[in-house]
């Protein structure tokens, strides 16, 4: 990408990614990430090369876009930059009414994109009223909307607050589960590490990096070439394993997983587990849990569902519930988790890791 005269701004680039992987662009600024995702939607057509999506390049045409529209959805890192509309419910039905989804779909669509982003109180109100950070939820809430098989997310969590920002995580976690291939770009490393499976690294318009993350912050120089620090939990992990004298793998990606590995290996704790279908009830087995658990067990909540199907329930891990009563069991003790059904994978998969790191979580079912 260039302008005569100017130097390009992506140059010897390539970039491959598997389909409904999680993948975290990093880079300082500068380095090219947002002329990458505006790339890769369309918006900038390269001079040199092209741009495939399944296989086949882009067409520059208004059918063409309109089709790469309607399977990739993105959240630009300064919202005014997508926001088309007066009221938020009109800014949200803007993108699927223009592909030419039916109005009474659309409809459905916003009421839950709206309810995932807590914002469905807003729903008639002028954007020029709504907090930078409530603009960036809705246009969250327009790209689901969409329902995209491709997610792209330009610091997606820039300019919210932190619940807000886990919030944002939880829905990029689910719709990973639900198969969609969702990019992030961030300065946060730590939820990067945490949470792609793949990074890639860019520095002046080149990808300099594309792999797993441990072997990438295990080049100092390289980290420090790309304007980028290490996550803190690879920082730690590294600091302890080498006054331990231990190998610093397996790495821990999360403050559970970082328990599990140089906490005393007492008996772990249970976690009960209410996973929750959307439209069934909450508050029985939420009571049933809670008694089986016992009165001094934490209570924890995971996914934009569960959440708002609570009403004054007794919750103590209301943000990163899954984290939280992971961290509860590795220290020995009893806790509940409430979460979407959806994300009942990545509750095997954490107890999995933490398995694998010494600490033998036990899971048990609350139907």
């Amino acid at each position: 990408m260039h302008h005569p005269g100017l130097p390009k701004v992506l140059d010897g680039f390539d970039l491959e990614v598997e389909e409904g992987s999680r993948v975290g662009i990093l880079g300082a600024n500068g380095a090219g990430k947002t002329t990458l995702f505006y790339t890769l939607t369309g918006v900038y057509k390269p001079q040199e090369g092209e741009v495939l999506f399944r296989g086949q390049p882009i067409q520059y045409t208004a059918d063409g876009l309109t089709e790469v529209r309607s399977k990739v959805s993105v959240v630009l890192q300064n919202p005014d930059e997508q926001m088309f509309c007066t009221l938020v419910e009109e800014d949200v039905a803007f993108s699927p009414l223009n592909i030419g989804m039916d109005r009474d779909e659309v409809e459905v669509r916003i009421d839950k994109a709206l309810r995932d982003v807590r914002m469905s109180e807003y729903r008639k109100r002028p954007l020029q009223q709504l907090s930078g950070g409530q603009r960036k939820r809705v246009a969250i809430a327009g790209a689901l909307a969409v329902d995209p098989e491709v997610m792209i997310m330009d610091e997606p969590t820039a300019g919210l607050d932190p619940q807000s920002s886990m919030e944002v995580m939880e829905l990029a976690e689910k719709l990973h589960l639900r198969g969609v291939t969702v990019l992030i770009s961030t300065h946060d490393i730590d939820l990067a590490y945490g949470w792609a499976d793949r990074i890639n690294v860019l520095r002046n318009g080149r990808k300099v990096y594309s792999g797993n993350s441990e072997d990438f912050y295990s080049d100092p120089e390289n980290v420090h070439l790309c304007g980028l620090l290490p996550p803190s939990t690879f920082n730690m992990n590294r600091e302890v394993s080498s006054m331990r004298g231990l190998s610093p793998a397996p790495y821990p990606h999360n403050s559970c997983e970082f328990l599990a590995k140089f906490g005393d290996k007492c008996n772990a704790g249970r976690i009960f587990c209410v996973p929750y279908k959307e439209g069934t009830g909450l508050s029985e087995r939420h009571a049933e849990a809670a008694r089986e658990a016992g009165p001094e067990a934490k209570i924890g909540v995971y996914g934009p569902d569960s959440r708002n199907a609570l009403n004054g329930e007794r919750i103590d891990f209301y943000f990163n519930g899954i984290d939280s009563c992971f961290s509860e069991a590795v220290l020995g003790r009893d806790s509940v988790l409430i979460y979407d059904e959806i994300f009942d994978t990545t509750v095997r998969e954490q107890a999995e890791a933490l398995r694998t790191l010494g600490a033998d979580v036990r899971l048990e079912a609350v139907r």
